[in-house]
């Protein structure tokens, strides 16, 4: 029986420390909180705009500042700790980025914010997954996914054009779907209502 209970704790020790698809520890931060966690939540609040300092590693006024703006722009309660939602939030932020760099970083920056916008859209339609991670990762819907782009780091402007997106700027006007028509082989999506051309991309309903 002792040797069964600390097998099962073992397995539900790796499923805690590691969740596919995320890119932030899972692990709750608040002020006061040091180590290699709260520097890996500095860099990354960094890369979108919301720390400006070096990061230290230690959870001070200024990270929790940082975190109280970043949860108000992304509608979460802006309490300054870091838990779940907010994980799971960065770690939302991080797998769009990895699609507007994959798909769009020949495109305007305009066209950078219209991807990230299409996943959110997406997210707000019953016709699609409910999750971040499964619109993403759904079958055939992101090029980047399948050919490899999607695992290069991306850029900083990535990131700040899956924020512009999340506060509300979408060019694609509510559209679910893009593609390139010069390039574009399946047939269904040209059925599909044209709503705006951005650069290289035709965003549809």
């Amino acid at each position: 029986m002792k040797l069964h209970n600390k097998i099962l704790f073992g397995l539900f020790a790796i499923l805690f420390i590691y969740i596919p698809g995320t890119a932030f520890a899972e692990e709750s931060l608040s002020e006061g909180k040091q180590g290699q966690a709260v520097l890996h939540l500095q860099e990354n609040l960094k890369k979108l705009g919301y720390f400006a300092d070096q990061a230290t590693g230690y959870y001070g006024p200024v990270t929790k500042n940082a975190v109280k703006q970043f949860q108000q722009d992304t509608g979460i309660s802006p309490t300054g700790f870091v838990g779940p939602l907010t994980q799971q939030k960065l770690n939302d932020i991080e797998m769009m980025a990895k699609v507007v760099h994959g798909e769009a970083r020949g495109e305007s920056y305009e066209g950078k914010v219209a991807v990230a916008a299409v996943i959110l859209n997406r997210l707000e339609s019953p016709e699609f997954p409910g999750s971040t991670h499964d619109v993403i990762f759904q079958s055939n819907a992101f090029t980047a996914v399948y050919d490899g782009q999607y695992d290069l780091s991306p850029a900083g402007y990535a990131y700040q054009a899956v924020m512009d997106a999340m506060k509300g700027w979408d060019p694609t006007h509510g559209s679910v779907y893009y593609y390139n028509p010069e390039i574009a082989t399946d047939d269904w999506i040209f059925t599909r209502e044209a709503v705006i051309n951005i650069g290289n991309h035709l965003f549809a309903k």
